[in-house]
């Protein structure tokens, strides 16, 4: 498809629901999916609905295709904090909905998405696979009696592209991002941490979610691999894979800490192997990713990045350049939007993207 004649803008309608968090496109079969957290919402390329997946009582965030098996992939969880809560209370359920905090990277069969109304459980449309690992810290103590190790507030971003430092066109692995909580009282949780997964071999733990008794039925992490930002508020809300730079994209709510310059977007040069170091405000080593030589550098502690407002919500790597990234917004009734955006990635400072009109 020639993306010069995508269209430049996309809705992705209005709906009863959070935020939308992320969307994943499929250009070959010409449709769009959006994560509007509690339902997944389809259209065609000019933005006429073909579909939706609700019935969700957890947090659905980030979403991406996955080209080696034609389906769209997520992350979800099930929390008992204030986020958790707050989508229950959305909902109209009480905040004991969920027994206890679970985390999963799911895969919706997108194909048979073609009605409204379909249910993520009876229709057999989601299966799910646990992250042990994300539980683990999650439930963990951090440095100092912090809770929650690293910040682990769960998950979000979620893309897939080779493993670090491979060549591009090397076979792809599922990156799942963590969540971080924002607290500026702490100093482990500067780091923003990312799991990569063989998404062939997650076929064995696939299993249907029943929500009401969530499954752990999933892998150790191949790796755990660290990437420096400094704070960030929740994390990476989005994460994106870029096969025309050979770079991940990483965007976050700002963070709070003034000594960190808080950019909206980070970048990953995947072509350059993660080293082993100590990492900072912890006692420990891990694997380091090493930052794209792109962005406004801050001097102070040399991290680079972007202030581009947009891509929380949604970020979405087409080829050659171009993006779609969704604009959140909300109508006068109080129903959440999403337009979506073609961009071009310059790099041009400050932003680094341009529109395309």
């Amino acid at each position: 498809m020639d993306i010069t004649k995508l269209p430049r803008r996309l809705s992705g309608g209005a709906w009863p629901t959070s935020h939308v968090q992320g969307i994943a496109v499929n250009l070959q079969k010409g449709y769009i999916c959006y994560s509007f957290t509690t339902m997944l919402v389809k259209t065609d390329l000019s933005g006429n609905l073909i579909g939706t997946v609700d019935g969700l009582v957890g947090h659905l965030g980030c979403i991406a295709y996955n080209a080696g098996d034609g389906r769209v992939w997520g992350s979800l969880e099930f929390k008992n904090d204030v986020i958790g809560k707050g989508i229950l209370r959305g909902l109209g359920r009480a905040v004991d909905t969920v027994t206890e905090n679970a985390f999963y990277a799911v895969a919706f069969d997108a194909d048979r998405i073609d009605r409204v109304g379909l249910d993520a459980e009876r229709d057999g449309i989601m299966t799910a696979v646990y992250l042990p690992d994300v539980a683990a810290d999650f439930a963990a103590e951090g440095e100092n009696g912090h809770p929650h190790r690293y910040g682990c507030s769960g998950i979000d971003g979620l893309s897939f592209g080779p493993a670090f430092g491979a060549a591009s066109d090397s076979p792809a692995q599922m990156m799942v991002a963590y969540g971080i909580y924002g607290d500026t009282a702490r100093r482990d949780n500067d780091h923003q941490v990312l799991l990569q997964y063989d998404w062939r071999a997650l076929r064995a733990y696939e299993r249907p979610l029943s929500q009401a008794a969530p499954h752990h039925s999933g892998p150790a992490a191949d790796a755990r691999y660290f990437f420096y930002t400094g704070n960030t508020t929740f994390g990476v809300q989005n994460l994106c894979y870029d096969p025309t730079s050979n770079n991940w994209l990483l965007a976050v709510y700002r963070g709070k800490k003034p000594q960190f310059p808080n950019y909206s977007l980070y970048i990953i040069d995947g072509s350059v192997a993660p080293r082993r170091a100590r990492l900072a405000g912890l006692p420990e080593e891990g694997l380091l990713l090493q930052q794209a030589a792109l962005g406004v550098l801050h001097g102070e502690s040399g991290i680079r990045g972007y202030q581009f407002r947009w891509g929380t919500t949604g970020l979405e790597a087409l080829g050659d350049g171009y993006f779609y990234v969704s604009h959140e917004g909300k109508t006068a009734q109080g129903l959440q939007t999403s337009v979506v955006q073609l961009y071009r990635f310059t790099g041009a400072l400050p932003d680094g993207f341009e529109p395309v009109e």
